[in-house]
């Protein structure tokens, strides 16, 4: 017998029917150890000592496996084929070893790409060892990120109160962000002026040429600067007489796109089908790990991280033959297309992300698929085909056009494109950002050099140029890739660390710094500035690279890299406040002193007219204060105009029902609304603002709306119980009866309709768990009476009847789960729980199996002081976390 161990239980399940009985396939659940989250970890003074810690939730399966490999003629580690998989499988077996599970047994390591039969069992006949180059570059990289989070971030702490952490691919890419903000505030809008002339053939057939020429100097798009200037040139050119000087067409060909790595996928997911990048990732490790189709499950995708662009001979072979079978030969090129990464060292995997199977379209798994899948699994598939499809062919025409006018000479140029055969264009177009420039497609009529050309109108437009556009999370991660930084495992990931950490917002799709990433940013680009260089981030990602093809020692890279950081760090410990706030104030100048509309100073306090605003570090973060503080107690955030009286309280105005004054206050834990002021003791009635509503856009009418949660929205149409909307301790959520469904970021608390509520509470009993799920799959009734059911709960299925619940063995599948099997599983968890915790059914039947009376009644009176304990304490614990919820929105 033969253990192969793979990540997660889906892909066991598969690859166990492809093994056969001779395999015993077993989940890990993705990593298995990690470095705790606390100092000395990593020992720089030990040479890096790396102290590991076991995941308790892992703890179980470790030591199934270990019982398993015990057993066990030999180890396979087939975990995923990228650093990190790698990594997964060299902590599995460096945990076999202590345990001392590993004997004489053979170990080998295996890798597919596609979880298919024939991908697996070809794998299986080329196993290798354990790439020691990849695993030193998983511990370099997992080194350096835990010494600059875990030295740099308290810094952080101690300098710059309100900021959470610091990373050292996530800072960066925060930068990038920030930069581009700066780039927009300190942006001047410059005027010019296009002139466009409409013009028509001999034959009657209009076009439109453009100004490009005057008196012998060429006129680009910011020549003409001024309504003179264009007044002028419209003048000329309404007296001149038009002619065809010269006209050249030119073949052109335009080539598809490589198959998808990482990093386009989630671009073009992105800007296609609007998912998110961690979103995309999240559908295409379902595609990867299988689907059920046609009662097999089969994986639909090769793996999904990976900087790879080639594809493996037999897959080129199948898309050509899908290609001629769909399109015709005509769309065939005579050759396969052979495509290389532009990345220096590509180690990810080796394939691009491309359909298993190209015979598999779309449409025929559509029915396999929910809509996100299928758009996802579309987007791949005909990316994949038409990069093996023929050319798009294009005819490129340029009219020269000569406008005589008394002395002066103008030139106008007019272009056109057409498609003499669409090739790839007849399945795919690549999306585009909103800052790509699209090719202008349009065609130019007919004519010939020495035609005169009749005018229609000349056409002057004023424009301004505007600033560069905000990154979307898709242009992001495409600047990342250009500037090196990151890696396709790392992209989601850092993003949705920027989001949670509350550094950037996402607004109309676009990422805009919140006031605490600028202030990060700018901290670190203050004394820290060569660890957020790109150059800087860049390089060493390269240097791991390095160390993944062996051709470095990681631990010196570690080295070189400690021996300047720790000295940077050092240099910190005797930094003033003071210091710290002038280096913030300078670079955020733009930020958060705009210029005034009506030219007078920004710094100059509105409140005593003489004071200077500058930036000042309170408990709870930065805010712009008054230089002639206690004296003027003036105080604002970072950005907007609502300016908090003393203490960081903003009246907002009076409740028109009660007459009580309505305030925004600063609390510890964030800024909270107030309704009067606390009486005879009792404490008035608070509320937390919603995660992404900036107390600067808190007015009055919102505040009471906030203030009146929870609010009944109606009721549902299923039963006409009351759905209600409130705030609680994790947020937003909706209520029906005992359900609760936390509300989408998307969603909106106080608009939020009775109709979408539905849909998540719907979703939610769908989920299932163990508070407010379903009812779940019957499968008939206990021998003592009462329902037994199989339902899908947070920390996996498990079996219900009554009051007890119990969870299904990993090696249970809970569709194929019989009542026999329920019932067996159900009396042994009843069997081990105190009595009165089972359901009163269940009391009656074990009163009878005592035999006695007697028997039973020590049991029932021993329970009693006990269940009235818990009773005790979980009131106790009720009225503490109420009076922490209180405490935390002061």
């Amino acid at each position: 017998m033969q253990v192969v161990i793979v990540e997660s239980p889906a892909k066991a399940k598969t690859i166990n029917k492809y093994l056969g009985p001779d395999y015993e396939v077993i989940a890990s659940y993705g990593h298995v150890r990690d470095l705790p989250s606390k100092d000395g970890s990593v020992d720089p003074d030990a040479d890096f000592r790396m102290l590991w810690e076991v995941d308790p939730k892992a703890q179980k399966r470790l030591n199934e496996i270990a019982q398993a490999v015990k057993k066990a003629d030999g180890l396979i580690l087939a975990t995923d084929p990228d650093r990190e998989g790698e990594a997964i499988s060299w902590h599995v077996l460096e945990i076999l070893k202590e345990k001392k599970a590993l004997r004489d047994q053979k170990v080998e390591r295996v890798v597919f790409n596609a979880i298919t039969k024939q991908a697996v069992l070809d794998a299986m006949k080329a196993p290798r060892a354990v790439d020691v180059a990849l695993v030193d570059a998983y511990l370099a990289r997992r080194a350096l990120d835990y010494l600059v989070g875990f030295t740099l971030s308290p810094v952080l702490w101690r300098k710059l109160p309100g900021a959470r952490s610091a990373g050292r691919v996530q800072s960066v890419a925060l930068r990038l962000v920030c930069d581009r903000e700066r780039e927009i505030e300190t942006f001047v809008a410059r005027e010019y002026w296009s002139i466009v002339a409409q013009l028509a053939t001999p034959r009657g057939e209009p076009f439109e040429a453009r100004l490009s020429g005057a008196d012998g100097k060429k006129i680009t798009r910011l020549s003409v600067g001024t309504a003179e200037e264009a007044a002028a040139f419209r003048a000329a050119l309404n007296s001149a007489n038009f002619t065809v000087s010269n006209i050249e067409a030119k073949p052109v060909r335009r080539h598809p796109q490589p198959p998808f790595t990482t990093s386009t996928l989630q671009q073009e997911a992105s800007r296609k089908l609007g998912l998110a990048p961690a979103r995309t990732m999240q559908l295409a490790q379902r595609l990867y790990e299988g689907i059920d189709v046609g009662g097999e499950t089969v994986g639909l995708i090769t793996y999904m991280r990976t900087d790879g662009v080639d594809m493996a001979p037999e897959a080129v072979a199948a898309t050509r033959q899908a290609i001629g079978n769909q399109f015709g030969d005509r769309y065939l090129p005579s050759a396969p297309r052979k495509y290389t990464t532009k990345a220096k060292n590509a180690q990810e995997a080796h394939e691009a992300i491309r359909p298993t199977d190209p015979t598999r379209t779309p449409g025929s798994v559509a029915r396999n698929l929910d809509p996100e899948q299928a758009k996802l699994y579309e987007l791949i598939w005909t990316r994949t085909v038409a990069s093996q499809m023929e050319s798009a062919e294009m005819e490129r025409t340029t009219a020269d056009i000569r406008a005589a006018v008394s002395g002066r000479e103008l030139e106008l140029t007019a272009t056109g494109t057409v498609i003499k055969f669409d090739g790839f264009l007849a399945l795919y177009r690549e999306g585009k950002d909103d800052d790509d420039d699209d090719e202008e497609s349009r065609r130019l009529p007919a004519m010939a050099r020495g035609d005169a050309l009749s005018r229609r109108d000349i056409v002057t437009t004023q424009h301004f140029t505007e600033p560069p556009p905000r990154y979307s999370e898709a242009s992001l991660v495409k600047r990342m890739e250009e500037l090196g930084i990151g890696r396709p495992s790392t992209y989601a990931a850092v993003l949705a660390v920027l989001r949670d950490r509350e550094y950037v917002k996402l607004d109309k799709k676009r990422l805009v710094p919140e006031d605490k990433g600028r202030l990060v940013t700018a901290f670190l680009q203050s004394f820290f500035k060569r660890y957020v260089e790109y150059d800087f981030t860049a390089d060493l990602e390269e240097k791991l690279d390095q160390i993944s093809a062996d051709e470095l020692d990681w631990k010196q890279v570690l080295r070189d890299f400690w021996s300047d950081f720790h000295l940077a760090i050092d240099a910190t410990k005797d930094l003033r406040v003071s210091q710290v706030l002038d280096a913030l104030d300078e670079i955020l100048t733009a930020h958060i002193f705009p210029p005034t509309t009506d030219g007078t100073d920004p710094r100059v306090c509105p409140t005593c007219g003489t004071g200077r605003l500058s930036l000042k570090m309170g408990k709870f973060g930065a805010f712009i204060g008054c230089s002639n503080y206690p004296e003027c107690r003036h105080t604002r955030p970072l950005t907007g105009e609502a300016a908090p009286e003393g203490d960081g309280v903003r009246k907002l105005g009076a409740d028109p029902e009660t007459g009580l004054e309505v305030t925004l206050r600063d609390g510890r834990f964030g800024a909270y609304l107030q309704l009067g002021e606390a009486e005879n003791g009792e404490k008035p009635k608070r509320s937390s603002l919603p995660k992404g509503l900036a107390p600067a856009d808190v007015d009055l009418e919102k505040a009471l709306a906030l203030l009146a949660l929870p609010r009944t929205m109606g009721t549902h149409p299923e039963d006409g119980a009351p759905i209600i909307a409130g705030i609680g301790r994790f947020g937003p959520y909706i209520q029906h009866g005992k359900v609760y469904a936390n509300l989408d970021k998307d969603d909106d608390i106080l608009s939020i309709g009775l109709n979408r509520a539905v849909v998540l509470l719907a979703e939610k009993q769908a989920k299932g768990g163990r508070g407010g799920a379903t009812a779940g799959r019957s499968l008939g009734d206990h021998p003592s009476g009462g329902a037994i059911t199989v339902r899908a709960g947070r920390f996996g299925p498990y079996v219900n009847h009554g009051k007890v619940n119990a969870t299904l063995p990993k090696s249970v599948d809970p569709e194929a789960l019989t009542l026999a099997e329920a019932i067996a599983i159900i009396d042994a968890k009843a069997a081990t729980m105190p009595a009165g915790k089972t359901s009163a059914r269940g009391k009656k039947t074990a009163k009878a199996d005592a035999g006695e009376g007697t028997a039973a009644k020590p049991a029932k009176a021993k329970a009693a002081p006990k269940a009235k304990t818990a009773t005790k304490a979980k009131a106790a614990t009720a009225k503490g976390t109420a009076a922490k919820g209180a405490k935390s929105a002061g």
